[in-house]
């Protein structure tokens, strides 16, 4: 078995809380139980910014179970059976990113992405990642950081993540909101 079908393995067999309409815990399953059977469950989207506010972009490997070989604004993901939003916005973000040290990420607001079988609720962050980045390779097959200007330019060009671009699309209206 290859290092990412491993973890793909371990992400399946991952415990985690099933939630109802109001993002209120309603039972636990197995991570691939979830998927399978479209139950709604928890996530954590980070917007990461390099000192030159540049966005953190990465493409998913072959090996997730969700929207493998796709272009991603965001790292984060599935919450652990009983974890907050903030403790696995942290962890999912040094893990993905490959870093320890990382500032707390900023909480910005919270979203339920539906979209045919998939259906989480979505705390979204931001955090600036002054460190030196090493994604895991079981997690990212490419990542660079992109300005703005050119993550809009990709937008058009590269396929994404639907419930990252739902979060970015989300996130622009937020900050415009903000300004």
């Amino acid at each position: 078995m290859s290092e990412g079908d491993a973890a793909a393995q371990l992400s399946a067999d991952e415990i985690i809380d099933v939630v109802d309409e109001q993002d209120r815990v309603v039972g636990q399953v197995r991570r691939a139980e979830a998927y399978a059977r479209g139950l709604r469950h928890r996530a954590a989207f980070v917007l990461v910014r390099d000192g030159a506010g540049r966005i953190f972009v990465h493409r998913r490997t072959a090996h997730k179970l969700v929207f493998p070989s796709l272009h991603d604004v965001f790292v984060g993901g599935v919450l652990g059976a009983g974890e907050s939003y903030d403790e696995a916005a942290l962890r999912e973000a040094e893990e993905e990113l490959g870093v320890s040290g990382l500032p707390r990420p900023e909480p910005l607001f919270r979203f339920l992405y539906e979209d045919g079988p998939h259906a989480w609720w979505s705390a979204v962050y931001q955090v600036r990642c002054d460190l030196p980045v090493s994604p895991q390779p079981s997690e990212v097959d490419w990542y660079g950081f992109l300005t703005e200007e050119e993550l809009a330019r990709r937008l058009t060009e590269w396929e994404w993540v639907p419930d990252g671009l739902e979060a970015y699309r989300r996130l622009l209206a937020w900050s415009a909101g903000q300004a």
